[in-house]
């Protein structure tokens, strides 16, 4: 149950911190960072952010979903 709780801190530091990470790959930063406006460039930003967040979610899921089962097999034992 410790490590749950410890995965569960990681878990939220990482998807609070996610405003700080600027991911982009070198030629759209490269394109990006020549306009003097850079709204466009917060746009690619978080567009990446949040298609970034599914495969977590998905993972995410899946785990609960094994650990839920194993969970309930080790009770009825």
């Amino acid at each position: 149950m410790k490590n749950v709780g410890v995965a569960g801190v990681l878990f939220l530091i990482l998807f609070l911190s996610s405003d700080l990470a600027a991911a982009q790959c070198s030629m759209c930063r490269a394109v990006l960072e020549s306009e003097a406006d850079q709204s466009t460039a917060k746009g690619i930003n978080d567009g990446i952010l949040f298609l970034m967040i599914f495969p977590y979610l998905l993972v995410g899921g899946v785990g609960y979903f094994i650990y839920r089962s194993r969970r309930k097999k080790k009770s009825t034992s």
